[in-house]
């Protein structure tokens, strides 16, 4: 990251310490400004009192003797934990407000989940651990599998991803392996425009050529599009469903029906299965393989968070083409772990791993706590909940800010705005700093790039009306400045820790390493 403006901070000529005069650093009531870390260290100074090591004679070891002091900060333990704390409240998070991503849903952790994932014998499970020790973590794990399987409507699943693009990268290796297995040669990937950005970029990973497919007026696939551009080197079809400008896709089940009919297989990146979950399966659309997030849609922590999980979800074609490992009940009722192994007799078709072990224990906990304590009418609520609160944001705010596909019938789980009818010289970047002012996280912006200067509005469904009222009334504002040229939303933010950033210049040359002022 790049280094803060540290222009009111000087260090004194002794020992390092620095001084800052409040007018000068930037100080405000309870908001302080606060230097580097190792800025605010002293040579020497340790928080902990240590021995002077006997050390016994190390000629083997010499050459690897320090000849100076490591370079960290010299702090005690009331400085650092200050320094940290005061970081903490700089940063924005859940549990302070909506983060408003679209295509993102960063949603809120109910603590039970937490509480589930720091139980004795998940939290501390090792991956190497023999089965016979960890078999209550191995029955979490099918257990969460055959909720996946229901919940969408498909035949098999791969726990083993560990995000929604390793998710994507897994399901079409299924779908190489399943061609292969053919005896054909099909080396083309049809991604719609309306499609996730990682769509492309796995296909062409995973050695496909890519083709796009345009989207109609409407936001929608083009099916006629699709149709033209099928053919024998088809592999399949990667289509995000609903897709990122927010709309369900209802040609998917006519989509599904053409690729098969072409000899391919339908991949639907399930990111926004949060919008449909409980409501529609996807294995009844002709959908093939398709990715969970977990960390979205079964709200695990995401991003900084945590780490994140994708299972995939296979059709009875894909299948005997799934990764390896993966749990089995027996007809005793106990739980083991398919290895590379037992694959001769019970997984032959295998295209081999994604992943070292099983997955990612934590999140599989969490999510299957938020199943059993959602239930089925939960679950179903979840995704009519979300679609009102992102209906209620478009419907809100589209005589302030152009909704392009307003008129194309309800939104899904966003609402997807433009820069269209600004005052001359305003952006959606200045709607974006604009709204740290008022207290909330930008929602994302400049994407999907079918729409020009876009803003994608996500409120998920744990946001109440109250809190959408407030989020609402905060972007209109922002917005009518916008319109009437309010000359001061060019430099906002006005009131964040920073201001505005060369965003393009901390992209291309970050400032990753902090050196002191001898540059060493």
């Amino acid at each position: 990251m790049n280094a803060p403006n540290m222009a009111g901070w000087r260090p004194t000529m002794g020992d390092g310490a620095v001084s800052a005069s409040p007018t000068a650093s930037g100080d405000k009531a309870l908001l302080l400004e606060e230097p580097l870390i190792f800025e605010l260290g002293r040579p020497g100074t340790c928080g902990v009192d240590i021995d002077e090591a006997d050390l016994p004679p190390m000629d083997a070891l010499a050459s690897f003797l320090r000849a100076a002091p490591p370079a960290l900060p010299g702090l005690t333990e009331p400085e650092a934990v200050r320094h940290y704390t005061r970081l903490s409240r700089q940063n924005y998070a859940i549990d302070l407000g909506p983060f408003p991503l679209g295509s993102c849903t960063m949603k809120h952790n109910p603590r039970l989940n937490e509480k589930v994932a720091r139980l004795p014998g998940f939290a501390d499970v090792h991956p190497l651990a023999p089965q016979q020790t960890v078999r209550g973590a191995l029955d979490v794990i099918n257990h969460l599998a055959f909720w996946l399987i229901e919940l969408t409507g498909m035949h098999g699943v791969a726990m083993s991803p560990k995000a929604g693009a390793h998710g994507e990268l897994c399901g079409l290796l299924c779908i190489k392996a399943a061609i292969a297995a053919r005896g054909e040669d099909r080396h083309v990937i049809l991604v719609p425009e309306s499609a996730h950005g990682t769509n492309p970029a796995t296909a062409a990973f995973a050695g496909f050529s890519v083709e796009s497919i345009p989207a109609t007026s409407d936001g929608r696939v083009d099916l006629a599009a699709l149709k033209v551009k099928l053919g024998p080197q088809v592999a399949g079809v990667m289509i995000t469903n609903p897709n990122t400008c927010g709309l369900f896709e209802r040609d998917m089940k006519a989509i599904s029906d053409a690729v098969h009919a072409a000899g391919g297989y339908v991949y639907c990146d399930g990111a926004n299965f949060n919008a449909v979950v409980g409501k529609v399966r996807p294995g009844d659309l002709g959908i093939d393989a398709m990715h969970i997030n977990l960390h979205k849609t079964f709200s695990t922590p995401h991003g900084g968070g945590g780490p994140g999980s994708g299972p995939v979800v296979l059709s009875a074609a894909l299948s005997p083409f799934g990764p390896l490992p993966f749990t089995a009940r027996r007809a005793d009722g106990s739980v083991v772990l398919i290895e590379e192994e037992d694959a001769a007799a019970e997984h032959p078709h295998s295209f081999g791993r994604m992943a070292a072990f099983h997955g990612q224990m934590g999140m599989f906990t969490r999510a299957l706590a938020y199943i059993l304590s959602h239930g089925a009418d939960g679950l179903k609520q979840v995704a009519e909940d979300a679609v009102l609160n992102a209906n209620y944001v478009l419907r809100s705010l589209e005589d302030v800010l152009d909704a392009p596909f307003g008129a194309a019938g309800p939104c899904m789980h966003e609402a997807l705005f433009s820069d269209a009818g600004l005052a001359e010289g305003f952006s959606t970047l200045d709607i974006a700093k604009g709204l740290i002012d008022e207290g909330f996280h930008p929602m994302t912006v400049y994407f999907p790039l079918v729409v020009h200067g876009a803003m994608l509005v996500e409120p998920t469904e744990t946001e109440s009306k109250a809190g959408l009222d407030r989020f609402i009334g905060s972007l209109r504002h922002v917005a009518e400045r916008a319109r009437a040229g309010d000359d001061s939303l060019h430099g906002a933010p006005h009131f964040a820790p920073r201001r505005r950033l060369d965003e393009t210049l901390a992209a291309r040359k970050p400032v990753l390493v902090w050196k002191d002022q001898a540059g060493e």
